[in-house]
């Protein structure tokens, strides 16, 4: 599932400048897989800087998710244009990645409706005695084992 639509890029920019900014085999329409393909890299980025404290991908997608995969979506989508990048929109991708790394940093969170943070799951180490399946120099009495013929 995608963080973001066409349809929020298009609260961004109008149709006119996504035309401009797909548009590579010149129809006059906007290249929809372009867009696609725009969002699925804008979200890779997103999941690289969150998948340290987060699992991804969301589901469902927090709002500032949202915003930072429309935002990072919409410059990847300048950028397939030299020159044509507007210092808005440059400030934007960069306050949505300084916002990614100080999520993966812990310093700041997804809001109120982030998903719980990963944790730390398997198997733990214990450095207590009766926790021992295994031991040096203690007979086998079936419930537990001894090294000792090994």
């Amino acid at each position: 599932m995608a963080y973001s639509l066409k349809t929020d890029i298009l609260e961004q920019v109008s149709e006119a400048e996504l035309v401009q900014l797909t548009d590579d085999a010149g129809a006059g329409s906007v290249d929809d897989a372009v867009v696609t393909r725009a969002i699925a890299d804008a979200d890779a980025e997103i999941n690289s800087y969150c998948s340290a404290r987060y699992t991804v991908p969301f589901s469902p997608v927090p709002v500032m998710i949202r915003k930072c995969s429309v935002d990072i979506a919409i410059y990847d989508l300048y950028a397939r244009r030299p020159g044509t990048l507007p210092d808005e929109r440059k400030s934007r991708y960069q306050d949505a990645v300084r916002f990614l790394r100080d999520v993966a940093a812990s310093k700041a969170n997804l809001g109120a409706d982030a998903p719980a943070e990963a944790s730390e799951s398997g198997p733990q180490a214990t450095t207590v005695k009766s926790d021992r399946i295994f031991t040096r120099g203690r007979a086998s009495d079936g419930s537990s084992g001894s090294l000792d013929s090994y």
